[in-house]
């Protein structure tokens, strides 16, 4: 062989051997739930800012008259053939943001979510407001406040069952750690945002939803996030729950991250229309919360009503018309 080709051949096989050897850069994976909660606080700062967005029945009613609204009735087809609002209609809790899309309802001033008692609807409500859909409310209360025939769902879970078992010794935040772990595979907060509740309108409430039967079946099991003011912590709270305060804890620079990881959230408020907005917030920022059921109207009733805090009463049970329909 020729010096000529043993020297092409030595430059090839250095060439194969250098480029065989290069290290690429590594791809360095994003951490999803930091991108997606610095988006959120960005962009409306919801659950800091103007959650919950309820909507009073009366006003619903009013504003119905005129057709400043549309309402989203989410109970089952059986029980809104039973009975329903005017001008309702008829939608599953997984095809909510289908719906509001479909019927470019984005063009209407204001949209109700309409459930039971305003604790699957503020669910719903809130999902779609993380989305960016602005003009979305719950109805207080569901449909237990629009007429007496069905606010049994409230009136027989008013409950005065804890009374004796609340306690004012506070209790401590974690101290602040790490965001859960998202893995949606998008890159973008808004591919991640729109990935998360699309996966919790399809899995729907029930899986974010606590009896507190259960939570006091062994607290122990619990991370206990008490969603009222301090002075009104200090009243009386669920032995073990910690403080977080409405419209500044869930920041990453304040209370954010003393969550834990590891263990199930359990957050209460006082009619479990509250915290399901929060429980919604948590869930799509990928922590295991749940929302405790009918707050402390179903543990402490008659301490709410004593200490003019929100409650549910039959002032709040007005005799609106609905509409039955017949097959």
């Amino acid at each position: 062989m020729t010096k000529l080709k043993l020297l092409s051949l030595g430059l090839l096989l250095g060439l194969i051997f250098a480029t065989s050897c290069k290290t690429e850069d590594p791809i360095i994976p994003i951490d999803e739930s930091q991108v997606l909660a610095e988006y959120l606080e960005a962009n409306g700062d919801f659950i800091n800012t103007v959650s919950p967005t309820i909507i009073k029945s009366e006003d619903v009613n009013a504003l119905n008259l005129t057709g400043g609204i549309e309402i989203l009735d989410i109970r089952t087809a059986t029980d809104f053939a039973a009975g329903h609002i005017e001008n309702a209609v008829n939608v599953e809790f997984a095809n909510l943001r289908t719906y509001y899309d479909d019927n470019n309802l984005s063009a209407s001033e204001k949209v109700a979510i309409v459930c039971y008692t305003g604790q699957t609807a503020a669910y719903g409500a809130a999902l779609l407001r993380l989305a960016g859909y602005n003009n979305v409310y719950s109805m207080k209360w569901g449909m237990s406040s629009w007429n007496a025939d069905f606010s049994v769902k409230w009136s027989a879970n008013l409950s005065n069952a804890r009374a004796t078992q609340f306690v004012t010794d506070p209790a401590t935040k974690n101290a602040a750690g790490d965001l859960p772990v998202l893995e949606t595979g998008f890159e973008t907060a808004e591919e991640i945002l729109n990935a998360r509740i699309d996966a919790l309108l399809v899995e729907g409430f029930d899986p974010a939803k606590i009896t507190n039967a259960t939570v006091y079946d062994n607290t122990a099991n619990y991370y206990l996030v008490n969603y009222w003011t301090e002075e009104h912590y200090n009243i009386g709270h669920i032995a073990g729950a910690i403080q977080y305060t409405p419209g500044t804890s869930w920041k990453l620079d304040t209370d954010l991250k003393t969550l834990p990881t590891d263990k199930t959230i359990v957050v209460y408020c006082y009619t479990g229309q509250t915290s399901a907005y929060v429980t919604a917030y948590l869930k799509v920022m990928g922590y295991d919360a749940k929302s405790l059921l009918y707050g402390a109207n179903g543990m402490i009733y008659d301490v709410l009503v004593t200490n003019a805090m929100t409650f549910f009463s039959d002032t709040q049970v007005h005799d609106f018309t609905y509409v039955v329909t017949t097959k």
